[in-house]
């Protein structure tokens, strides 16, 4: 509700009758101001359906097998998912991605599934990973085609997610590649993801069945963290990833800036992981899973679990970095609050914001990204971040070396942080701040005594 303060001046000596008409008229230009502005506003909430609150974990075929999957290939993935203990610790979903189906719908109109590789049939295959206690996911197309030319779902919006629920599926990855003409669709990207958006709330009020889960793959086309929560649970945000660095950092840079478009129920989507492909070195990977993590991304494992090393694994398995992804109270991602080699929010592809803090339900978390092709200490005043108290002194637990770190007071160096690498660090409140910690505030500006004498440096 706003409230109107207003203030009257009045002229020297007005008549009385003037007076009196100059106050009726504006005392109506107020009540009709007033009964204006009690109207509240239009709300426009994100989807909540009761579907994936909390961002996804899980795995996807594609980084690891392309188009070379089958039913094996799915089942194995799911067997190794618990056997690895992966299950465990939340990844419960198993997503087949693009190549599935026949290269054409049946004479009825439906998608087929390629009738060699996935023989058994796809209620075969979701009734196993069902048994399992874990969750089934699939791929399709908001255009005429699949991005590997197969049958997209353009059209078929509502047959389409009908015969995803029936083969047992809970999630649908949707992409955006085979985009009909114009003159055919008359739509944006909004209205084209749209079509399905419908057709999943439609079939999920009529089947009386949870909705499925659905994650927009547009690839950050026309800013979907605007947009697409209306529609979906998660987002893509940038084109695809590759297993390197510098994809790593362009990855993290861009989605800087976006960062506070997730929160429960809606999330950027970072792509799938690359932890354990390619030549990512241990620092790297450890910098690409916390990041993905603490910005609340999904996680969606993308390589062949039957050759992963148990320092990949390890790193999947991160407990303490897993709960602040799955923290069920504060869905905020961490956000920059110094950008470090660069200006504040200047944009660098391959050197992104270094300084990130966020909320939990725990404490407030801290991601340190050393950018630099070798170690470098890292520095930062703990008043730099929003979630800190002034005068407070805080408790350091180092979510990677799952080690208590004895106490902060005013600031914090991590030391010869490795190339590439990153810190993750959760700061519990310790109580006040020891006498003559410091200046009288950590933050000089505008520091004033009750007396009004200036603080030194303010």
């Amino acid at each position: 509700m706003l409230s109107v303060a207003v203030c009257l001046a009045f002229a020297p000596s007005p008549s009385s009758s003037m007076l009196m008409g100059s106050f009726a008229l504006l005392l109506a230009s107020l009540l009709s101001a007033l009964t204006l502005f009690a109207r509240e506003p239009q709300v426009v909430h994100a989807l909540d359906d009761g579907v994936a609150k909390l961002p996804v974990l899980g795995y996807n075929t594609w980084n690891a097998y392309h188009c070379d999957i089958n039913e094996t290939v799915v089942l194995q993935a799911a067997k190794l998912l618990v056997s690895l203990g992966l299950a465990d610790v939340g990844y419960t979903h198993v997503n087949i991605d693009d190549c599935y189906a026949e290269k054409n719908r049946s004479a009825s109109g439906d998608i087929v599934a390629d009738h060699i590789r996935f023989a058994s049939g796809m209620n075969n295959l979701t009734d196993q990973i069902h048994d399992m206690g874990l969750k089934a996911g699939i791929y399709s197309d908001s255009g005429w085609f699949t991005c590997q030319l197969y049958p997209g779902s353009y059209q078929n919006e509502e047959r389409d997610a009908k015969l995803f629920q029936d083969w047992g599926f809970d999630y649908l990855k949707f992409d955006n590649c085979a985009v009909p003409y114009d003159d055919i669709i008359r739509e944006g990207i909004v209205g084209k993801y749209k079509r399905m958006a419908d057709a999943i709330a439609n079939l999920a009020k009529t089947s009386g069945k949870p909705p499925l889960i659905f994650s927009l793959c547009e690839w950050g086309e026309e800013q979907p963290w605007l947009w697409a929560r209306r529609y979906g649970q998660s987002w893509r945000t940038t084109g695809d990833i590759s297993p390197d660095w510098g994809s790593i950092a362009s990855i993290i840079n861009q989605n800087s800036f976006i960062a506070w478009a997730s929160d429960s129920y809606g999330h950027n989507d970072m792509d799938i992981l690359e932890v354990g492909n390619g030549d990512l070195t241990f620092d790297e990977t450890k910098t690409h899973f916390t990041a993905w993590a603490l910005m609340k991304s999904p996680l969606l494992i993308g390589t062949d679990l039957s050759t992963i090393s148990d320092e990949n694994l390890a790193i999947l398995k991160n407990g303490e970095i897993l709960a602040i992804s799955q923290d069920p109270v504060v869905g905020t991602s961490v956000t920059p609050f110094r950008w470090g080699i660069n200006p504040d929010w200047v944009s660098n592809s391959t050197h992104p914001a270094q300084y990130w803090s966020g909320e939990s339900q725990n404490g407030t978390v801290f991601m340190l990204i050393n950018t630099l092709d070798e170690p470098a200490d890292m520095f930062f005043n703990l008043t730099e971040s929003p979630w800190i108290r002034a005068g407070r002194q805080y408790a350091v637990r180092d979510l990677w070396t799952h080690t208590d770190n004895g106490t902060a007071v005013r600031n914090f160096t991590a030391h010869a942080v490795p190339a590439h690498g990153v810190v993750a660090l959760l700061l519990k409140d310790a109580g006040d701040e020891p006498p003559n910690a410091g200046p009288p505030c950590a933050r000089p500006e505008w520091c004033i005594s009750q007396n009004g004498t200036l603080a030194p440096g303010a």
